[in-house]
């Protein structure tokens, strides 16, 4: 999936190979929406994968410092874009163009969630 599937700026929603991805959201209404599904990049998918990623491998500290970094590289988009926010989607192909809402509350929620509870360094230690 890992290969497949994840981008610097999420997941996508479809394979590349796939005979119906589409790896621009762009042009009209009509257009973004008939991507969305298709291949697009969705941010917010990066924290379920980011769990998943972490718990197949042990809970380990090198997961665990993968899965910061990737959850780091957003730092740059929230600086870049809407201060604070990372944008609804990207799109499939590189380099994987930001788009839709600048600012999306789930994306953003799921990179703080998935860094809370699966990424940070004290992650699986008792704390006092």
């Amino acid at each position: 999936m890992q290969r497949e599937l994840w981008t610097t700026k999420g997941l996508r929603t479809l394979a590349r190979g796939d005979a119906l991805y589409k790896g621009r959201h762009g042009g009209d209404v009509w257009a973004r929406d008939s991507a969305y599904h298709q291949g697009t990049v969705w941010p917010w998918l990066l924290g379920p994968f980011v769990t998943a990623y972490v718990k197949v491998n042990g809970g380990s500290a090198e997961a665990r410092e993968i899965a910061r970094g990737w959850v780091r590289a957003f730092s740059q988009a929230m600086r870049e874009e809407c201060l604070g926010q990372v944008s609804e989607v990207a799109d499939g192909d590189a380099p994987h163009a930001w788009g839709g809402c600048v600012a999306q509350a789930w994306s953003v929620a799921e990179l703080l969630r998935c860094y809370v509870e699966d990424a940070r360094e004290d992650c699986g230690r008792e704390t006092s």
